[in-house]
């Protein structure tokens, strides 16, 4: 591998019929440059829809009250039940592997009539009471001021963090809002705070037109005692909610009375099984990238066994001459063989160069324009292109093999007669 002499043979029999090696080799270019943009574009459909859910713990789910559908203890079907604070404290205390147990009521919002008023600016938007913990399962970016704290539910406040599209809506352009007081359904609240949404999704202006109290104050000035409208319940890492909600809402059932095979009661959206869905997605997407480039690549290894069967054609004589001199065919095989994976190595390094540009370049028309919706960062790490390499010596060696078997064959005498 590291005589001179034989990488002399390797570059001129190689460059002896350029023009035939130069397609030979196009084969193998294209197929691992296919292989390694399916493999880009796939990762920048992948950051992009996971950038879609803005930070949000995955690992979280949300659950509401339903129509009890049996009849339970000598409780009928088809009553109502509300969640209260004391389910919140009960699910912490024998659930430890959870994380976070937020309750969370709402007002307005959905299409309602003007709920907050400031000055002679109003506007219909969607009023949440809830726990300071909230922002570490849903981020936000906070552009002024703060967001609620324990001091706030403590206090019972009325303090306020408005969305970047409320704060646009009730005020005008460059007007100082901290310290302000916007009126919710006639009670006075404080703003305290700003925030934008860490998503880039379609639904983030929408998101920003939201308003964040205590949930403390909200409970009090609203008239809600302790009940609970639903909760957001993220587990801990290395716990799965999929596999914990079940514990969760077996809690819920016991406290009101509710029949533990009734599914209907509780009403969820689990976020992680959603997540792992989409995760199953790009899994797929990845193994049809390497299936499809991996084909197109067979079609040029192919062409290059094609292309050394008809080289150890054209050098029967020079192969008779060595052989005759002493070479053994361990010599004669390994000769074949460097060849073969020389001009594939070679060929497709040319290919991942090319990718590798063509990410570069489209990543810098991304930046320049701003974030495409769904499509963010196309990439390949490192371990695609080790990967991509350990691909193109097996296949190298895969294409030499037979041309180098046939090598080994050919008898010294019956060489030298070959004209």
């Amino acid at each position: 591998m590291f005589s001179r002499d034989r990488w002399d043979e390797i570059i001129e029999a190689l460059s002896r019929n350029w023009f035939r090696t130069a397609l030979t080799a196009f084969g193998v270019l294209w197929g691992i440059f296919i292989l390694v943009v399916l493999l880009a574009a796939g990762k920048g459909l992948e950051n992009g829809v996971k950038k879609g859910f803005g930070g949000i713990a995955t690992n979280s789910m949300f659950m509401w009250t339903q129509t009890i559908s049996k009849s339970y203890k000598g409780l009928p079907k088809g009553r109502r039940f509300s969640y209260d604070l004391d389910d919140v404290a009960a699910i912490k205390e024998n659930m430890p592997q959870l994380r976070y147990v937020s309750p969370r009521n709402q007002l307005g919002g959905f299409g309602g009539a003007n709920n907050v008023v400031r000055g002679l600016n109003s506007g219909a938007f969607n009023v949440y009471g809830d726990y300071p913990e909230y922002i570490e399962q849903q981020p936000m970016n906070i552009t002024s001021g703060r967001f609620l704290n324990y001091g706030d539910i403590e206090g019972k406040r009325k303090i306020a963090v408005i969305g970047e599209g409320v704060r646009k809506a009730l005020y005008d352009k460059g007007e100082e809002h901290i310290g302000t007081y916007v009126k919710i359904n006639g009670v006075n609240f404080m703003v305290v705070g700003t925030y934008s949404m860490v998503s880039s999704n379609g639904n983030a202006e929408e998101d920003e037109k939201q308003i964040y109290v205590p949930f403390t104050a909200f409970s009090q000035a609203f008239n809600m005692g302790n009940r609970v409208g639903w909760m957001a319940v993220t587990a801990k890492d290395g716990y799965s909610i999929t596999q914990l909600k079940s514990e969760v809402f077996d809690i819920i059932k016991n406290r009101h009375s509710i029949h533990p095979k009734d599914d209907r009661a509780i009403g969820n959206f689990d976020l992680y099984e959603e997540f792992q869905k989409v995760d199953g997605l790009f899994i797929a997407l990845k193994i049809v990238a390497y299936f499809v480039g991996i084909l197109v690549l067979l079609s040029g290894i192919i062409g290059i066994s094609n292309i050394m069967l008809i080289v150890v054609k054209e050098r029967t004589k020079e192969i008779g001459i060595r052989r005759a001199l002493g070479a053994s065919p361990w010599s004669i095989r390994g000769q074949i063989l460097m060849e073969s994976v020389f001009l594939t190595i070679i060929s497709g390094m040319m290919g991942i160069s090319l990718g590798t540009a063509l990410i570069y370049i489209l990543n810098k028309i991304l930046d320049a324009n701003g974030p495409v919706e769904m499509f963010a960062n196309p990439s390949v790490d490192l371990g695609t292109v080790i990967t991509a390499l350990l691909i193109l010596i097996f296949s190298g060696l895969l294409a030499g093999f037979i041309p180098a078997q046939n090598a080994i064959k050919v008898k010294p005498i019956d060489a030298l007669r070959n004209e």
